[in-house]
């Protein structure tokens, strides 16, 4: 084995102190088959790690390294001998991971010189000296051992497969290669998610109690109990479906952590719509499990252009343990968004993959599941189909409103889905704590004076622009308050508390918002005034209303209205019409039965299928692929946005915290921590608005040279009002939607 060759220097230690090729590739396929061990991808992960720095033998790359010649491809080489040596479908798979390994996953073929296709013609140094290295190469590979496959779906199964495999590969690298610059300092290990299932338990029982004995909580005991009673159900696909106010959060936390003990299932990962959501679920889990034991992963800032790859650093890219398992994912419990984790799954570069392969394995709960995007529907439900099929991951879909997502509801549907929910609750008294009426067409200043005639009552409305301005038109009535995502997550907290106080003493309340107060937030009124919408989102507002009972035998209202002198969004009004549809034919607008009958004449309004739900045709262009495996995998991570409207963050200096820590990103040395804190302080726009802001010199780009205007703070306060929030008068910025995932 020649020692000469080397994978990587430490510029501050001799050459005797560099890291040997052949250990390098060594360590990162023992590390990558291990990762791929739990869904039976061993083998072919390990032969990935053996080949993918094969390059890196050649003479121009060590040259490379003594730093007598400029870098040179080193991922090209492995990737051919792989294809050369294991044929069209599995030698193809692993030579896209190893081609990508550092630029990422590239399409199969097309016009572009960087398709995998055109790599693996390149002239590169030869191969053959892998040989020399000593590495025990297998003479076939297979595809993973009990690997299930769809007829209609090989295409989409041969590239998921890939993905995953990829991740196994670059993250291996990546820890490995972390490992070295450390010279040799392993990461922080995790508390095991074993150790955290007793803590949940003292937590509840304490709780219980503790609280009053009112239906509502006897009714939640009664669902938690029967929860956690089918947590020895097989991994794979099941439904929560828990009326608003049963506490499915934390009954849902209870289930997973039994099941996961049951079945040897390594994490749990919480995926939920609403960014404001991940950020109130990660405290309560904290609370509950610890501060050491939960990993809150969401970002108003780019990962790919923010993040530091230690092969390329003298240093290491930061010990703190949050940031590294936000990278991987290896904590025991992950709270992230619905954009991190689908976005994530359709990836194509090394950072955004890494931690694909630690979803394999864990109990994933989608949180209020209505929310997946109408326009990737296909390509979501597919990929949640093929994690429990293939991935050994239990799915919950979990939500008060079901959306249609079963085999026979949507074409290429979920089959074998389990509820864990008692049956009835949609008719359980408990929980039938409103009375749902039309109000008809409700102008603004009818609706300012409705406002302004109850003690307490909230508004949601379906734009930002709208809910500015009935703010305005009923700021000068005592207790008038206004949400909206203009204001920074630290500031909506401030407002919502002060909220709370005043409804729990009975202080006038009349709170004017958008939907983002219908998913999570702990709030009640005893009267909800509606926007049209959705059903689903008609009983998401539902459960901002008599939330807990507490008017006793009176129900509380909830009225929907028609706004004559606003358009609702085209979405927003596509669902108010299913919704109209479907309470046409049902007399109980929260009953399971009219949310599903919603869903699937939403599905009927949106048109054939293939193309209202697929837009982008992703499902076909990956399947049109499984005979020649050319992969459109740099496409396809260029179509599935989750949001398609992306919004940029601009860094809201609100209170002293947030002014002290947007001082320190001019001086740190790493800014990851600061980040993390500063996303409380985040109001996204358009890409537009931001850039007109700093030219204006309203907005001022923080660390320019290292990040150009990725860091932007707002610098004329004035611009941000302490009743509404950041004010601009561009009107498009203004009815941008609040649907954050």
């Amino acid at each position: 084995m020649p020692d000469a060759l080397y994978a990587h220097t430490r510029p501050d230690r001799p050459s005797d102190e560099w890291e040997p090729l052949a250990r390098h590739l060594g360590e990162v396929a023992a590390m990558a088959g291990a990762f791929a061990a739990t869904f039976g991808g061993e083998e072919l992960a390990r032969t990935l790690g053996l080949l993918h720095d094969l390059g890196k033998a050649s003479e121009r790359f060590q040259a490379y390294l003594r730093g007598e010649a400029p870098s040179t491809d080193h991922s090209t080489a492995g990737a051919q001998l792989a294809h050369a040596r294991y044929g069209e479908r599995i030698g193809k798979l692993l030579a896209f991971a190893i081609a990508g390994h550092h630029a990422g996953l590239p399409d199969g073929a097309g016009a572009e010189g960087s398709t995998l296709a055109a790599r693996l013609k390149k002239a590169v140094a030869p191969y053959e000296r892998w040989q020399e290295l000593g590495l025990a190469l297998p003479a076939s590979l297979s595809p993973p051992a009990g690997f299930a496959f769809r007829p209609d779906r090989h295409g989409f199964q041969g590239a998921f497969l890939t993905r995953m495999l990829f991740s196994c590969l670059v993250d291996a690298d990546w820890l490995c290669t972390e490992r070295f610059v450390n010279g040799g300092v392993e990461r922080e290990a995790w508390p095991d998610l074993a150790s955290l299932k007793p803590k949940l338990d003292a937590w509840l029982a304490r709780k219980q109690a503790e609280a009053d004995d009112t239906p509502v909580n006897r009714q939640r005991r009664r669902i938690q109990e029967h929860v956690r009673a089918n947590a020895g159900l097989a991994p794979g696909l099941f439904s929560l479906t828990v009326p608003t106010g049963g506490g499915k959060t934390l009954i849902s936390l209870a289930f997973a952590l039994d099941h996961a003990e049951k079945h040897g299932l390594a994490r749990v990962i919480y995926v939920i719509p609403f960014t404001s959501i991940v950020e109130q679920t990660a405290a309560v889990f904290r609370e509950v499990l610890g501060e050491d034991a939960v990993l809150e992963h969401h970002s108003a800032f780019d990962p790919d252009k923010l993040r530091h790859d230690p092969e390329h650093e003298e240093e290491p890219s930061g010990a703190e343990r949050q940031r590294q398992a936000a990278e991987n994912w290896d904590a025991p419990v992950v709270v992230t968004t619905a954009v991190q984790f689908f976005e994530s799954l359709f990836a194509a570069t090394r950072g955004r993959c890494r931690k694909l392969h630690n979803i394999a394995n864990s109990v994933v709960i989608l949180d209020e599941a209505q929310t997946l995007p109408l326009h990737l529907l296909l390509p979501c439900v597919a990929a949640i189909d093929e994690l429990a099929r293939n991935y050994r991951a239990s799915i919950v879909l979990m939500t008060a409103t079901q959306p249609a997502l079963r085999e026979g509801e949507l074409p290429g549907g979920l089959a074998g889905v389990r509820e864990l929910a008692p049956e009835g609750l949609d008719q359980e008294p408990a929980f039938r704590r409103v009375r749902i009426a039309h109000a008809g067409p409700l102008a603004d200043d009818v609706l300012a004076e409705r406002l302004a005639a109850e003690r307490q009552a909230l508004c949601i409305v379906n734009v930002r622009r709208h809910a500015r301005e009935l703010y305005e038109a009923i700021r000068e009535q005592e207790g008038a308050f206004h949400l909206s995502t203009l204001m920074c997550a630290a500031h909506r907290s401030a407002v919502l508390a002060t909220i709370r106080e005043r409804l729990q003493v009975g202080a006038p309340v009349r709170l004017v918002a958008t939907s983002l107060i219908e998913a999570g937030v702990d709030i009640s009124f005893p009267l909800v005034l509606r926007a049209e919408a959705g059903l689903d989102q008609i009983a998401q507002a539902a459960g901002r209303c008599n939330r807990e009972g507490e008017l006793g035998e009176a129900l509380g209202r909830v009225e929907t209205f028609e706004s004559p002198e606003r358009r609702p969004p085209p979405e927003i009004a596509q669902r108010a019409a299913a919704g109209r549809a479907a309470l046409r034919r049902m007399e109980d607008p929260l009953s399971s039965a009219a949310v599903a009958l919603f869903f699937r004449e939403l599905y009927r309004l949106k048109g054939e299928p293939a193309v209202a739900l697929d837009p982008h045709g992703i499902m076909v262009s990956i399947d049109e692929r499984t005979r020649s495996f050319d992969f459109p995998f740099a496409t396809v991570a260029g179509q599935f946005r989750m949001i398609e409207d992306v919004m940029v963050p601009i860094i809201v200096p609100w209170d002293d915290e947030a002014h002290r820590l947007a001082r320190a990103l001019e001086y740190a040395p790493r800014i990851g921590g600061l980040l993390r804190r500063l996303q409380r302080y985040t109001v996204g726009v358009p890409r537009r608005v931001r850039a007109e802001l700093i030219a204006a010199g309203a907005v001022v780009r923080a660390r320019e040279p290292d990040f150009s205007d990725q860091l932007a703070v707002l610098a004329n306060m004035d611009l941000y009002r302490p009743d509404i929030g950041l004010t601009w008068n561009d009107p498009s910025f203004m009815t941008a939607s609040d649907l954050m995932f």
